[in-house]
């Protein structure tokens, strides 16, 4: 077999509580300082625990942090371009002792996990904002889930005891360590990842069959962690994948799993940490496509591609994939994009999500345009509350 890419940074962080190691914590627990967690919080400690955002092992500290709003990289060096921190209110913040273990719970109380306090410190939020999102406007969903949070970060490593419970999704739920274990034994040297938060269309469907051409195996990624609440729900998204590739992928070169992040609409930087994630999953492509990560009308339709021109290519390690808008052109009887149809915009149907779920919140039928029958039929369903 060949040998699987690296982890970012060299290993694959595992820090999920099992056997003896999570039978002490749980013991240990009552005499512990509590935090709640929200629903991202939750995605970042799972993301951490389970190695997909190698090579943290918690939440950041004040030198990687500053590090990584200045220079895109950790302290060490490392690329990274999203800080991933857990916040308090100022209040809470002096309850919380340094060199003490702090349970992580969820919303209702459960302990999700389990941080050893190495560092506080104060942030700017509006800088962070600014350079993470290009943008300090609150009506920005990464903005304004920002600007809620406490004014006091708390740092060092941690350990997850109980992980989320994903319904449905989990059967589909793969880890780094799985899917890298399965690449391996399907002999995959070369795998291309696909990130998705929107049901799948034909503009989908035509650039991840042009990056399979290229490669051994695709991965389908779709993001199932929060996301906007007017994003078609993670289980709507999962049966439209699962029936796509049951009749139009060939089985032997596709896998999918869901990749548990929360979305923070970063465009560009968000880019680069799906990809490095991607990476940590074992994946050696990465498709990035119209306005990655984006929302409305922060960022430039292919900024998400040029940002990974400033970093030298064996530093991020995965290989970026830049495919233009596809669309279907009525004069070309198919799907293309500008590099590959001669013909005038006025031929052209424009596909993207956005459109998608306006379609349906006017109750209109998708076109085969869009997306194949089946797909249309399911989200139809979905948007008319039909069993």
């Amino acid at each position: 077999m060949k040998h699987l890419i690296d982890p970012h940074g060299g290993k694959l962080i595992n820090s999920i509580g099992e056997g003896p190691v999570r039978d002490y914590l749980i013991e240990r627990i009552p005499g512990m300082e509590k935090v709640t967690l929200n629903k991202r919080e939750i995605s970042d400690l799972e993301m951490i625990s389970i190695g997909a955002f190698s090579p943290l092992e918690g939440f950041m500290g004040q030198k990687d942090y500053n590090s990584v709003l200045e220079n895109n990289r950790l302290a060490s060096g490392c690329p990274w371009t999203i800080p991933i921190t857990l916040a308090v209110s100022k209040d809470d913040a002096s309850k919380y002792a340094l060199d003490n273990d702090v349970a992580l719970c969820d919303q209702n109380g459960e302990v999700m996990g389990v941080l050893y306090l190495d560092e506080k410190y104060d942030y700017d939020r509006e800088k962070e904002a600014q350079v993470v999102y290009g943008t300090t406007d609150i009506a920005h969903p990464g903005v304004a889930a920002l600007y809620e949070k406490g004014d006091v970060l708390l740092a060092g490593n941690v350990v997850m005891i109980n992980r989320p419970d994903h319904g449905e999704i989990e059967g589909v739920l793969l880890d780094p360590k799985e899917t890298r274990l399965l690449f391996h034994y399907k002999g995959w040297s070369s795998v291309v990842a696909f990130q998705t938060r929107n049901p799948i269309h034909r503009a989908h469907e035509y650039i991840q069959k042009c990056a399979l051409e290229t490669v051994d195996g695709l991965l389908l990624h779709p993001l199932v962690g929060a996301t906007k609440k007017d994003d078609i729900p993670a289980d709507v998204r999962i049966e439209c994948y699962r029936i796509i590739l049951e009749k139009y992928y060939p089985k032997n070169r596709t896998v999918m799993s869901v990749f548990p992040a929360a979305m923070r609409y970063a465009g560009p930087k968000e880019a680069i940490l799906h990809a490095i994630a991607r990476k940590n999953y074992g994946c050696t492509h990465f498709i990035v496509g119209r306005d990655h990560a984006g929302v409305a009308n922060y960022y430039g339709t292919y900024d998400a591609q040029k940002i990974f021109d400033e970093f030298k290519p064996e530093e991020i390690g995965i290989i970026p994939l830049k495919f233009e808008h596809a669309f279907y052109c009525k004069e070309c009887d198919g799907m293309a994009t500008g590099k590959t149809c001669p013909h005038g915009k006025e031929s052209h149907v424009f596909l993207s999500g956005t459109k998608v779920r306006g379609m349906l919140s006017e109750g209109k039928d998708l076109p085969e345009e869009f997306t194949r029958p089946e797909v249309a039929q399911i989200l139809m369903k979905a948007s008319r509350g039909v069993a």
